[in-house]
């Protein structure tokens, strides 16, 4: 425990992940499965020009739904870190997402977001104090090449917006991660508490800002009932309950790394669904990225010359 009485559970050398923890990296990697459904639900169920819209929807009623089951509510300084937390990786990082996805082909919105793990890697130097792992910066350029073979086609449609609002999302993201790690989880708080507070602060967040930008809400028919609730279950409470259980007790470039999982979904469900071919490139994307995801987990080789993470005896970045 820190001493800021936050819970962090003990890391391996070099920055991998424990045998012990496999179990829990396995569940953290759920949350990015889930969110590389985004794509083909916002496309294909979702009312189009409203991606404020979707993204309170996303969060503020998985929030409020976590806070009456736990009944928790943050104290003293988290309530101002539990809002910025909560702006970061929700109030932000949902519109921008969906801006993305609406502009861009599903393959090209994901590849912007699997630069998540470089930006990580370069903010956990400044944040966390720990030195740029070459192994996992290598590791992490050779996931977004991987996804970028996979899901990025000859036809691929580029347009400015998306292409800004994609990277900005990645980093508002990145950053969110970062601090969360920093933060860790205060002792005696559930996931699902934690979590909840996020979703709340960031859905009030996007509350006056949708109804000043976007209007009044969209006409919503049976298809996107069920993709309302599809991203706000599955892939908004569900998936960052055990995402910010992941971010609080594993490496943080190790779970960034676990990213890469959702343009990857994304791809195959466009090749399930939509009718996306997969050819011999993608198929080589697709082992480069899956490469990727597994040396992320891996403890940093040691050596000489070896740049990574340095753990103290209490599990701490040094």
């Amino acid at each position: 425990m820190t001493s800021s009485g936050a819970e962090i559970l003990p890391r391996a050398a070099g920055g991998g992940t424990l045998p012990s923890n496999l179990p829990r990296t396995a569940l953290t990697a759920l949350a990015p499965l889930a969110w590389g459904t985004t794509y083909v639900v916002t496309t294909e169920l979702l009312p189009p020009n409203h991606p404020l819209f979707a993204g309170l929807l996303r969060a503020l009623p998985a929030g409020l739904v976590a806070l009456a089951v736990t009944r928790t509510l943050p104290k003293g300084a988290w309530w101002g870190k539990a809002a910025a937390l909560g702006v970061l990786n929700i109030g932000l990082f949902f519109p921008l997402l969906f801006v993305a996805a609406e502009r861009l082909p599903g393959g090209v919105a994901a590849t912007l977001g699997a630069v998540q793990p470089l930006i990580v890697a370069v903010m956990a130097t400044a944040v966390l104090q720990e030195r740029l792992s070459v192994w996992r910066a290598v590791w992490g350029a050779t996931g977004v090449l991987g996804v970028g073979l996979v899901v990025i086609g000859p036809d691929a449609a580029l347009d400015l917006v998306g292409i800004v609002a994609g990277l900005v999302g990645a980093a508002t993201m990145a950053l969110g991660v970062t601090l969360t790690r920093r933060w860790g989880r205060p002792a005696g708080v559930s996931p699902m508490a934690f979590a909840g507070w996020q979703l709340s602060a960031g859905g009030l967040f996007l509350t006056p800002i949708t109804f000043l930008i976007e209007g009044a809400p969209p006409v919503i028919d049976p298809p996107a009932v069920l993709g309302y609730l599809w991203l706000g279950v599955v892939g908004g409470l569900a998936a960052y309950v055990l995402w910010f259980r992941g971010v609080t007790t594993l490496p943080v470039t190790a779970v960034a790394v676990l990213g890469l999982l959702s343009p990857l979904v994304a791809a195959l469900l466009g090749a399930v669904l939509l009718d996306q071919t997969l050819g011999p490139i993608q198929l080589c994307g697709l082992g480069l990225s899956l490469a990727a995801i597994v040396a992320g987990q891996l403890p940093t080789p040691a050596g000489p010359r070896q740049t990574g993470v340095q753990v103290g005896p209490d599990g701490a970045a040094r």
